[in-house]
């Protein structure tokens, strides 16, 4: 395959947000293009991640809508969906385009409009990424998957939810220095104490938001990349592993064995290890989920992600930098559009360009992105320069 490397990233600011879908995911993707220097005619396709604009906005066939308000002449225009991974897999997508060779030069897109909705009918929209028939008809929404995850994380470890509380402080801190950022609040145990419980024992501080929002990526042949306006970020591997959408089919609930996989796929496609990674946006969608991640990638053995969590291991200035964005937590997790924005944060990360979050000497960056509980997992690493 050829090495692919990206050559300009972009996002709209995430939270409920008066433009459209149509225009959030063209904001992005002509932002992204100025970001390279490139023009509407260099790209030669688009691959367009987004989980369920039928019913968030009623629209469907949303990739051909996207690149005719791009004024893409004639490119192949494809939705990619798989949950809250439909980003991360649309990434992979046009990253196997590039390599195989097919194109040269192709624009990603991750687009959710969320807040159209009201709380109820969102919630439902998001039920249906599990398993509706034997699981979400019956009651068992995603507050309430991860909060078993939680209870079966503190039997097995023996915390409490202090570990939680120190992963929803730790976000909301880093999303104060990021403008794209949902919330820019700063938040307390006290605060956290007093929110309303949403699924015992995760709280509202616990849940990541409602969202709209977009982001893009400009992906090329890596031997091309001086070509375009910024420092390229080489593509070094990715992984994407499944399971069952349902959890009661699964051997234990305190890691999710699909992310184990994609990152284990990914570490040897990019020919690295957990300890060489500098920095990582991981999918926090509740705050137990960037506990277990942590572990699930190999930054810390089993058990040990709660721990390091309230040692501030994880921090912008810590062992291992994680959500230095603010995480889906803080910066908002407009469900198509996320895995996209991960990748992008760590372009802006690996380029030097994240102003007051950067993370000092940033080279190699880890972007964990999941479906539903787990059921779709996407990992991927990129590095910094070419590789030329």
């Amino acid at each position: 395959m050829r090495a692919v490397a990206i050559v300009g990233a972009a996002e709209t600011k995430f939270g409920k947000l008066e433009q459209s879908y149509r225009e959030l995911a063209a904001a992005a993707g002509r932002a992204a293009l100025a970001d390279a220097g490139a023009r509407p005619e260099d790209i030669q396709a688009l691959f367009l991640g987004s989980y369920s604009p039928g019913t968030f906005i009623h629209q469907e066939h949303v990739a051909p809508l996207v690149a005719a308000e791009l004024g893409l002449p004639h490119v192949p225009a494809t939705r990619v969906e798989n949950a809250c991974a439909s980003g991360g897999s649309a990434f992979i997508t046009a990253c196997l385009a590039v390599a195989a060779g097919l194109y040269d030069v192709v624009l990603v897109i991750g687009a959710e409009k969320m807040t159209a909705t009201s709380t109820e009918e969102t919630t439902q929209i998001l039920a249906e990424a599990a398993d509706w028939e034997r699981e979400s008809a019956i009651g068992l929404t995603f507050p309430g998957v991860f909060a078993l995850m939680a209870h079966a994380y503190f039997y097995r470890y023996g915390y409490t939810r202090d570990i939680l509380d120190a992963v929803a402080i730790k976000n909301h801190q880093n999303a104060l220095a990021n403008p794209y950022a949902q919330f820019h609040k700063a938040i307390t145990r006290d605060d956290i104490a007093r929110s309303p419980l949403v699924a015992d024992p995760l709280t509202l501080y616990d849940c990541s938001p409602i969202s709209d929002g977009a982001a893009a990526l400009v992906l090329v042949a890596a031997d091309a990349a001086h070509h375009f306006a910024k420092p390229p970020v080489r593509v070094l591997g990715f992984g994407q592993a499944s399971d069952s959408l349902a959890l009661f089919e699964r051997a234990e609930l305190t890691t999710l064995p699909a992310a184990r996989e994609a990152a284990n796929r990914a570490y040897r496609m990019a020919g690295v290890s957990p300890q060489d990674i500098d920095v990582a946006e991981v999918h926090d969608c509740f705050t137990i989920a960037e506990i277990i991640a942590t572990e699930d990638l190999g930054f810390f053995a089993p058990g040990e992600g709660g721990a390091a969590a309230l040692a501030g291991a994880t921090s912008r200035d810590g062992q291992i930098p994680i959500n230095p964005s603010g995480g889906l937590k803080a910066k908002g997790h407009p469900v198509g559009a996320t895995g996209v924005g991960q990748l992008a944060e760590l372009v802006f990360q690996l380029r030097g360009d994240a102003g007051d979050r950067q993370v000092e000497g940033a080279e190699v960056g880890l972007a964990h992105n999941i479906g539903g509980s787990g059921a779709t997992c996407v990992v991927t690493i990129l590095a910094k320069g070419d590789g030329r």
